[in-house]
């Protein structure tokens, strides 16, 4: 109650501080998840070094947190794939394309229920 009192007072007056970029890492492992603001996507095969090193520079960092209780919105395999396979003067298209067509999958409660769902 008093955590929830505190956190109202520091939006209340605009204290909150934006979050750091986190620091650079080596590239994670195929299967991770790697984000941007509200946008995440899954290293897929074939994700070059040279290509994370880019990635690193437009501010993509590993997932760290869990459990991560943000959301995001989600670059579909597909995209990943074109983004892999891109030219290097294309990744900057292809990728605002991609983060253009991400999609924000249903967020699953413990009910079982979708929260999108709305009950009666």
């Amino acid at each position: 109650m008093i955590r929830s009192i505190h956190n109202w007072i520091r939006r209340l007056f605009s204290l909150r501080k934006p979050r750091a970029l986190p620091r650079r890492g080596p590239k994670p492992a195929i299967g991770s998840g790697v984000y941007r603001a509200d946008v995440r996507m899954t290293l897929q095969a074939g994700f070059s070094d040279e290509l994370w090193h880019w990635l690193l520079e437009e501010g993509w960092r590993e997932l760290r947190y869990r459990p991560d209780r943000r959301r995001y919105r989600e670059i579909t395999t597909g995209w990943v794939n074109l983004l892999i396979d891109a030219a290097p003067e294309e990744r900057r298209a292809v990728l605002e394309e991609a983060i253009k067509n991400a999609i924000r999958r249903p967020v699953i409660e413990r009910s079982g229920v979708p929260s999108y769902v709305t009950r009666e």
